[in-house]
This record gives C-alpha cells, sequence and structure tokens, in this order.
C-alpha cells in the first residue's frame, strides 16, 4: 500500500467507508529516563496501546489504520490475532474482511521524537530533567498511536499513561493519578491530530474561571499554565491567565456557545516547532514565549495574540473541523483574525490592529507573490501539501480577507453567522458551503460572487490613487485604479477608505477628509471626495479595510519622503511603512532610499512593533535588495544611525531595547568596541540593561565577524547553562567566519541526524550570514546535490528546515538562478512539496537581484546621495 503520504483520495474513501465510535490509547512512558540509546543502536522507544472501536459500512471490505512506529508487538482484529509482519509496513496496518462492528487492538513499540513530531523527548542540560510533550498537526499522533489519522473521523478518546514516580501527566481531559497510571476523563469527539499528552517535572500553576450562562447556570473552567523548572523563576503567569481570562470573557460573549472542553490547560514547552497548538483543554506554545529577559510590548502582544489565537480554535477548528486540509482555512484564517479582534476587544493591547497590518500581512503580501501562491480554500493533495500550507495565504490572507468580509456583511451579521455555525455543526466537519450558507443566512447577501473572488483566487491586487485637481486647486476627480499580477488577472471587489492628507500649520500630516466606497473594476471613481481641497497624499486603503498592496502617486509619494514622521494617525502611518516596503520588495523603489527613509523617520516611530519591524526591513534591505556595491555604505549608516538612536532614545525605554538589539545586528568593526564594552562592563549606555538574552545577541554579532571564538563562547555557556543558552551557543559557534566551521555545521546538519530540530535550526541560522557570501559560495552546488536525498530521509519538519534554510539565496548572481533552474528541470519527479520549496526560494532570489537593479540604477543617477 502507499507509505506515509496519505492522500485526499485515500482519505475520502475510508471517510465513506468506517465511522469511528472511540479509542483507548494506553501509553507507557517510563523508558523515557535513563541512560541515553537503546541496546541495539535504534531509537528509544515507549509501548503503546491502542483499542480502536469503528463502525464499516460495506461489511467484507478492506481498509487500514496509520502507525509509524518502529515495530509493532501485536495486532488483533475482532478478536482474531494478525501477523504484524504481513499486514505492517511501518506507517500502515492492513485491515481486511471488516465487520459491520469492529475492534482494533494494536501493541507497538513507538519512537521518541527529537523534531518536535510525534512524542517530542527533551532533556535539559541545566538540571538533566527529562520533558515529554506531543505535537501531531496534520499527521503526527500516528507517531504515537495507531490510528484513523485524518480529520473527519472523529471520535471520543480515553487516555492512559504510566509515567515515572515524580511525574505529573496532563492530556485533554482532566486526569487522575491511581496505581501508578494516570486516567484521563473521555473526550468530546475530537479529530486524532488535536489530542495530546504532555508528561515530566513540570512547574505548574492553576487558577480557575467562572461564568454565569443565559441560562443562569455557572460554567466553571479550571485553568493551568506550565513551563520547565528551569524556566520557573521568568514565568508570568498572572499575566497568562488575565490574557486568558479576558478571551474566555470576550468569546462567550461573541459566540453565544460555552466552552465544550472542560478544563484549560496551557503548556509552554521545549523545542517546539511551532507558535502554538490548539489541543482542546491542552494548549501547547512555544517555550520563547516565556521571556528570559526584557522585552518589549510588541513581544507581550505577540504572546497575548497567539494566547487569543489558539482560544478561538477552540471553536473554529476544535468544535467545528474541516472535512480535510483544503479548507484548513476554516479554522487558520478565523483564529487569525479572532486572535486580533479578541486583543483589541478584550486585553490592553488596542492597537493589535496595527501591528496586523505591518506584521502579519506582510506575511500574506510576501506569499501571495510567491509562485506557490494558491486560493485560500486550497487544493490539498496530500499530507504534504498540507504541511506546508500553513502559510502567509491560509492565516494572514485569510484572516485579511475576514477583515474585508467584516465590512462587507456587517460585524453583527458576521459573529451570528458564526454562532449558528458552532450550533448547526457542533464535534462535526464542514466544508466552506456551509460558512457560506449561514453567512447569506445572517447578512442576506449573496456570498458566491464574493467567495469566488476572494477565496477562490489567487494572487494580491494594487490600489493606486488618480487625483485631478481643478483650476481652483480642488479634487475635480479622485479615481482608484486597480491592477493585478499577469499571472494571477483577477480584479477584485474592494471595500475601502480613502482618505486625504495634507500637513497643518504645525507641520503635522493629518487627515482632513475620508471616504468608504467599494473599488470594482480596473477604475473606481471616488464621488464623495470631489470638490476636497488638493491633498498632499492619499492613502487608498486608509484604515486597512482591505487586502490590497497600496501605491501612491508621485505627490503622495513626495509627501512621504519629506514628512512621513510628521504623520500623526499610528495605524494610517503603519500603513503607509507597509506600502514602502512593498515598493521596495517590488523594485518600485531602491532599498537605499527605503533605507534613508528608516533613518531619518523611524525614531519618530511611538509604536514599538512597528519599529521593530522598520528594523527587520531595512536589515532586510540591505542584505536583499541594496546594489553590492553600496552594501559597505549602507552597513555604515544603519549602524551608525542605530548608534546615534540607542543613545538618544529614553534612558530605559522599549525603544532603546529595540535600537540596542539593531545596532548589535548591524554593525560592523567600528561598533565592536562598544559590543565587547558592555559584554565586559568596561562600556555601558546609560539606562540599557544587559541581561543574559542581550548578551547572546552581542556576542551573536561578534562571533560571525571572528571577535569571540570557542572560548568566549564556552565560558558564556558556563555563565547561561541552560537549554537556551545551549541553542544560543550553537548559533553563534556555527556563525565563526571560518572554512572548518562552515563544513562542521554543513555535515552537522545534512549528513547526520544527531541534532534535534532546535539545534537544528540554530546551526542553520549560525551558518548563513550576510557578511560571509564568499565563504558560504561552495555550497551552493553541495546543497542541489543533496536536497533530495535529505527530504527522502528525513522528517518533513527537518527537510522543510534544510531546503529552506540552506538554499544559498545569498549568493546573488543569474549564476544560482540558472542552477536553480537546473535543478528543477533536472527534478520534475521529485516530491511536488520539495519542489514548492525550491520554487519559492527560487522567486525570492529573483525578486532580490531585480531590487539590486533597481537600486543600482538609482545610484548611478545619483551617485553622491546618502542618508
Amino acid at each position: 500500500m502507499p507509505g506515509e503520504n496519505l492522500s485526499r483520495d485515500e482519505a475520502r474513501e475510508r471517510a465513506a467507508l468506517l465511522s469511528v465510535d472511540g479509542y483507548d490509547v494506553s501509553l507507557d512512558v517510563r523508558s523515557a529516563l535513563g541512560d541515553e540509546g537503546s541496546e541495539n543502536g535504534g531509537p528509544r522507544t515507549f509501548r503503546s496501546v491502542t483499542t480502536i472501536r469503528f463502525r464499516c459500512n460495506e461489511p467484507g471490505a478492506t481498509s487500514f489504520a496509520d502507525l509509524i512506529a518502529p515495530s509493532v508487538t501485536a495486532v488483533s482484529l475482532n478478536g482474531k490475532d494478525l501477523d504484524p509482519s504481513e499486514v505492517f509496513d511501518g506507517s500502515r496496518i492492513v485491515l481486511e474482511d471488516l465487520a459491520a462492528d469492529n475492534e482494533l487492538v494494536v501493541d507497538a513499540q513507538c519512537a521518541y521524537s527529537r523534531t518536535g513530531e510525534g512524542l517530542h523527548r527533551f532533556v535539559d542540560p541545566e538540571d538533566g530533567e527529562v520533558y515529554l510533550y506531543t505535537q501531531y498537526e496534520p499527521a503526527d499522533s500516528r507517531r504515537v498511536f495507531a490510528n484513523f489519522e485524518q480529520p473527519d473521523l472523529k471520535a471520543p478518546f480515553r487516555f492512559e499513561v504510566r509515567a515515572p514516580e515524580a511525574w505529573t501527566v496532563w492530556s485533554n481531559g482532566s486526569g487522575e493519578l491511581a496505581d501508578g497510571t494516570w486516567r484521563f476523563a473521555e473526550t468530546k469527539p475530537i479529530s486524532t491530530y488535536i489530542t495530546c499528552v504532555v508528561a515530566g517535572p513540570y512547574h505548574y500553576v492553576t487558577d480557575s474561571y467562572e461564568r454565569t450562562l443565559a441560562d443562569g447556570s455557572t460554567l466553571r473552567i479550571p485553568l493551568g499554565a506550565m513551563c520547565r523548572k528551569g524556566l520557573a523563576p521568568y514565568f508570568d503567569a498572572d499575566d497568562i491567565f488575565l490574557v486568558t481570562k479576558q478571551g474566555l470573557d470576550f468569546f462567550h460573549e461573541h459566540f453565544d456557545y460555552p466552552y465544550p472542553f472542560g478544563k484549560y490547560d496551557q503548556a509552554f514547552v521545549p523545542e517546539y516547532n511551532l507558535g502554538a497548538m490548539e489541543n482542546p483543554g491542552m494548549v501547547t506554545f512555544r517555550e520563547e514565549f516565556v521571556f528570559r529577559g526584557k522585552v518589549t510590548q510588541a513581544s507581550y502582544e505577540g504572546r497575548a495574540n497567539v494566547i487569543l489565537h489558539e482560544m478561538a480554535h477552540m471553536w473554529f477548528g476544535d468544535l467545528v473541523t474541516m472535512v480535510w486540509w483544503d479548507d484548513l482555512w476554516l479554522k487558520e484564517s478565523f483564529a487569525d483574525f479572532m486572535g486580533t479582534f479578541a486583543n483589541v476587544g478584550a486585553t490592553r493591547f488596542k492597537n493589535a490592529w496595527i501591528t496586523f497590518a505591518n506584521r502579519r500581512k506582510a506575511w500574506a503580501y510576501r506569499a501571495d507573490q510567491l509562485p506557490s501562491t494558491h486560493p485560500i480554500t486550497a487544493d490539498i493533495r496530500d499530507l504534504q501539501d498540507a504541511k506546508l500550507n500553513f502559510d502567509g495565504i491560509t492565516y494572514a490572507k485569510g484572516a485579511s480577507v475576514l477583515k474585508q468580509l467584516v465590512a462587507y456583511v456587517g460585524q453583527e451579521a458576521f459573529l451570528e453567522g458564526a454562532r449558528r455555525y458552532f450550533k448547526r455543526h457542533a464535534y462535526g466537519n464542514t466544508r466552506l458551503g456551509d460558512l457560506l450558507s449561514v453567512l447569506e443566512e445572517t447578512s442576506g447577501r449573496d456570498m458566491g460572487a464574493w467567495a469566488r473572488s476572494w477565496l477562490q483566487t489567487a494572487g494580491v491586487n494594487s490600489l493606486t490613487p488618480q487625483v485631478l485637481l481643478d483650476g481652483e486647486g480642488r479634487v475635480s476627480e479622485l479615481a482608484v485604479v486597480q491592477e493585478a499580477a499577469e499571472s494571477h488577472p483577477e480584479l477584485r471587489p474592494h471595500r475601502v477608505a480613502v482618505g486625504l492628507y495634507r500637513r497643518t500649520a504645525g507641520g503635522a500630516l493629518e487627515r482632513y477628509a475620508r471616504a468608504e466606497t467599494d473599488v470594482d473594476g480596473p477604475r473606481s471613481i471616488v464621488t464623495e471626495l470631489a470638490g476636497a481641497e488638493a491633498p498632499e497624499l492619499v492613502l487608498v486603503n486608509d484604515d486597512d479595510l482591505t487586502f490590497c498592496k497600496t501605491r501612491f502617486d508621485e505627490t503622495s509619494l513626495a509627501t512621504l519622503r519629506a514628512a512621513l514622521g510628521e504623520m500623526t494617525d499610528p495605524l494610517a502611518r503603519a500603513l503607509c511603512w507597509s506600502a514602502l516596503w512593498n515598493m521596495t520588495r517590488d523594485a518600485l523603489l531602491p532599498a537605499r532610499e527605503f533605507i534613508d527613509l528608516v533613518l531619518r523617520f523611524a525614531h519618530r516611530e511611538s509604536d514599538i512593533g512597528v519599529l521593530q519591524m522598520l528594523h527587520a526591513w531595512a536589515d532586510s534591505a540591505l542584505t536583499h535588495y541594496a546594489a553590492p556595491q553600496w552594501r559597505e555604505e549602507g552597513t555604515r549608516l544603519l549602524a551608525e544611525g542605530a548608534s546615534a538612536q540607542l543613545y538618544a532614545a529614553e534612558h530605559g525605554s522599549e525603544h532603546q531595547l529595540a535600537w540596542a538589539r539593531f545596532f548589535a545586528r548591524v554593525t560592523d568593526e567600528p561598533g565592536f568596541g562598544l559590543l565587547t564594552g558592555l559584554l565586559d562592563g568596561s562600556a555601558a549606555v546609560e539606562g540599557l540593561d544587559v541581561d543574559q538574552e542581550l548578551r547572546w545577541a552581542l556576542l551573536d554579532t561578534l562571533a560571525t565577524y571572528g571577535v569571540v571564538g570557542e572560548k568566549e563562547l564556552a565560558a558564556e555557556l558556563a555563565r547561561d547553562d541552560t537549554a537556551s543558552g545551549k541553542r544560543h551557543q550553537v548559533r553563534c559557534l556555527a556563525a565563526r567566519p571560518s572554512k572548518a566551521v562552515k563544513a562542521q555545521a554543513w555535515a552537522q546538519v545534512v549528513e547526520s541526524d544527531a541534532l534535534s530540530n532546535a539545534l537544528v535550526e540554530a546551526t542553520i541560522a549560525g551558518f548563513v550570514q550576510p557578511s560571509q557570501r564568499e565563504l558560504l559560495a561552495p555550497y551552493a552546488e553541495k546543497y542541489f546535490a543533496v536536497i533530495e536525498r535529505v527530504w527522502d530521509e528525513r522528517s518533513i519538519q527537518i527537510g522543510m528546515d534544510v531546503v529552506r534554510g540552506l538554499f544559498p539565496g545569498l549568493q546573488q548572481s543569474p549564476a544560482t538562478l540558472e542552477a536553480t533552474d537546473a535543478w528543477l528541470t533536472a527534478h520534475e519527479d521529485a516530491a511536488p512539496a520539495l519542489r514548492r520549496l525550491v520554487l519559492e526560494a527560487r522567486d525570492d532570489l529573483a525578486r532580490a537581484l531585480r531590487g539590486q537593479a533597481c537600486d543600482a540604477a538609482a545610484l548611478e543617477e545619483a551617485p553622491g546621495l546618502e542618508a
């Protein structure tokens, strides 16, 4: 039978044949402790015994169960023992001659994971403690227990776990320890990919939530939050619980459906590949959300957004789940939208829509211009497709389109549609049409045309203003021109706000007129703004109602060049920055001009999240889009600008911290003295606390330029002998400018699977350094020689990390494009998911070359221009 990569057709056939009544899963993880490795050199394993009760509507038919395990001890179907060597092929168990009612029992030895897929095992270098957690989406629960691994075969689950005596174990339901075994309450019907087990000596904090429901009853939800013991001194559980309770209030008020999964635990776990996972009753997060040092409010806002995103999934995704991964957006787009919607509506982060406009949509704009772009309702043929579709389209573009939908149908109609959707499909599975039907009911609008334009086509439109003035200097006509890429020519209906801005007598750039209108077709006239005084700036997506690339006319662009920092509205300012960045990526604005704007105006930015995004964009502009002959000058300008703002920022402020981190990232030799001085205490910046996390940021740059080496990094690890410290040290070691270092790092990632997922990520991050292009040049040819083997031999997560992370994108020349094209031509039969990753990397490289050509042309026109 086919292997691990379950296809949509296979899933559809199995769902038509089978119905699942329940699972009993028994795990014995006492083997997690003890000496590393196993006697036979194979992976460390645990015992997994699964009983599945299911029905077959065609007695006598053949189907299969899913299991990825090193070995199977026993299989029985309806009381008959089956020979594991005959029915198990390493990923599937053949089930022949099914009865109307069936019971399958599988006793297997499953492997602990070191890649964050399945049951991940982590040994804390600080104290030797072992921690376990599971991560399954889209299809890794089969690495832990036998099952039918597809989202539309929901069932109740009962878990029991034997664990080391000193440990605590958690799962989706509430648990009790008796006779050495943790037994958990049966779940509601849920999909396999959101079941969960967390086990180990975690630091655990409790709280509770209560709410009086409409019928007068009281809803009580036990709350828990946990992290490794080593992170306990930094664990701000009170703030986590505050946001959790605010979110539960908000969603109950808007969804009118009580939280259905009993308790609500949140675990912050090590070496986690994702931001978080919405396992009902047992949400898991990456432990980097436990902040070991000083961070800006943007970090707290980001964590709150993720908490609320995962909470929204309890309804969108867990209670009501998509039939197949084609409709992944039904949960992810909604959760992404609801995370920001709730952040603004329920928490202290009232400017979260600014972050959404500036950060999340940047992810979406990039994804929607890649050759792999796809409609929000995607064509997902198999599990590898599904794994790659957790992308900027499914999340951020989908959320942006939902924001457009709210503007289109109205907020109350949208929320009433959600309420009906939950009640109608609770514990079931849905497709696009199920959502559209309730929205048509509540809004009275035909959702079909909207869905065809926004959900079933790919690509991003650009909107550009055209202003005609009369003889008196007033607007005689203001039109919005809509354009689309040749590859995706769809023009869409946009509900937009058009804002007119001009400078006041005091110099502030402020809006004086606004009109909300529908843009449809290639050119739409905004009649409401006729007669307005002439604008200095026209913002065609003011208030960020739609998903589009905003463009400017020449007058508006000149105004931004002169007075972007004078713009008083933070959302409008963020939208202008985003538009300018898109122009830079599209080779319409020279990179050195974008960097100049950052140097002149970023210090005026009040929103710390926007400032940090500007820092990242400026760094990316220099690395990818600046003409090579200008990079040295650009580095000097960025370092000098960052240094000036480091000293000028309010002492002790989060803006000062942001400038300090940016300075550490972009400086070169003239700044090394300050970095080393901050480390050894011989230099100081008033108000700047050089905590452990900042120390590693400083060392990262110094290691990259060879100022510090293995000895200094070992000493720093001794100072910070923690899991976080080890990741930082590994990254810094791989960053050193040495042929031997690069060869070792390459071998550790490509030729060996000894490193955990987190250390693979750290090694790749250190290996790839913009200042080391010549040192990395020999690895371009090696990359194309190994990626197909890596993809075949390693887990999909590690394969993705290697293929994306090691692509020779810093070898920015036509020759690298030609080598990429040659590989694609020679490997037309390679896995589609692998080809997609290479095509995406190629597109980024081609975009970089176009940007560099634009920047070089500007330099030829004005060779003496400096910031």
